[in-house]
């Protein structure tokens, strides 16, 4: 079995990640040098339609080769990589058990007794790890540790396996979209006070993955069907196109701010516009989730990443709807990589959660 979901840091001097998504195969390699950590290679390997869909892996052959075809041009000679898979395939939990009980014990209660509670599917036929937080002490007086459970369908599992294997590399480790974001995100992360929470909202091509993060631990989850190819579709529609050309028109449009009649009578704008604010309708709803699990529970600031994140002034766009600073992911600059002027700025948002799985063994 892969090694799955472990430390969500690691120690070494190169890393290499692959990103699976819906229109192309994500690969970086980094490494860490003395002058700091520089971009060995970085790939982004076109997909057929439908070969990842929905986040699971529809036609492996054609993944392989595309992973093969981003190794074999870059000249990768590692063969050891790291993978996600995203949010919505993965089940995510954090559980409070006695802390009296030793490892063993620990182990055997939450792998055995406690995913069998959390996962919506059967225990046999879920890929279970987790994560010892810390301690503390309860309203009734009890000490407890907190636990991070993780969990995958096995069938998820065996799929990424064995097309890393037919691609001819080995898969070291596999984790979920929301950590490598957090490892990407780490040192901005790290300036917020204990108990601050923060909202990363990766909008991706099939959806948008919101993970509401304190402490650098992921409270809650959610993945809700609204990505850039609705909103692509959405264009389309409206400007009666071929539905492929949507995807060109999104690319370099600006999100209107100020809604006024010149707005509203243009179908571009109002088709985006339409689809926006259902988007952040479920973000507020999502936070408003989390805000209502207990007392004094505050979001500080959302970090919005992923290919939708390339829309003109969608971090304005946010900070008005939901009335929260919104700030762009820039990885590119986050993790002061080097040697990365070929990747233009409009793309860099897109590069969270690759990045991140590339710093896990740097």
């Amino acid at each position: 079995m892969v090694t799955a979901f472990k430390s969500l840091f690691s120690n070494s001097n190169q890393g290499i990640g692959v990103e699976l998504t819906p229109d192309s195969v994500n690969i970086v390699q980094l490494k860490q040098q003395k002058q700091g950590t520089n971009l060995t290679s970085f790939a982004a390997i076109p997909l057929p339609v439908g070969a990842f869909q929905d986040g699971r892996i529809q036609d492996p052959d054609a993944i392989a080769d595309a992973i093969r075809q981003g190794i074999s041009e870059h000249k990768i000679k590692a063969k050891s990589v790291i993978s996600a898979v995203p949010i919505g395939e993965a089940v995510i939990r954090l559980i409070r058990l006695p802390a009296e009980l030793d490892e063993m014990e620990l182990r055997d209660m939450v792998l055995n007794q406690e995913a069998a509670i959390y996962l919506p599917f059967p225990r046999e036929e879920a890929d279970v790890d987790f994560q010892r937080l810390g301690t503390d002490i309860d309203e009734d007086g009890i000490e407890r540790v907190e636990v991070l459970l993780v969990a995958t369908p096995k069938d998820i599992t065996e799929n990424y396996l064995a097309v890393f294997q037919q691609a001819g590399l080995d898969l070291k480790v596999l984790e979920v979209s929301s950590f490598s974001l957090i490892r990407t995100l780490r040192s901005q992360l790290l300036q917020f006070m204990e108990g601050e929470a923060v909202a990363l909202v990766n909008i991706d091509f099939d959806g948008t993955e919101i993970s509401i993060v304190m402490d650098g631990i992921p409270q809650f989850n959610r993945k809700v069907p609204i990505g850039t190819h609705h909103l692509a579709n959405a264009l389309s529609r409206a400007m009666n196109l071929p539905g492929s050309m949507g995807v060109d028109l999104l690319q370099g449009m600006t999100v209107p701010l100020d809604v006024n009649d010149s707005t509203a009578n243009n179908p571009s704008s109002a088709a985006i516009l339409r689809m926006l604010n259902d988007l952040s309708d479920e973000l507020r709803r999502s936070i408003d989730f989390y805000l209502n699990q207990g007392e004094n529970l505050d979001i500080t600031q959302v970090f919005v990443s992923g290919p939708g994140a390339s829309l003109g002034q969608i971090d304005e766009f946010l900070t008005q709807r939901l009335g929260l600073t919104t700030t762009v992911v820039d990885p590119i600059n986050t993790l002061e990589i080097q040697n990365s002027e070929n990747i233009p700025i409009a793309k860099r948002p897109a590069l969270g959660v690759v990045m991140g799985l590339g710093m896990r063994e740097v």
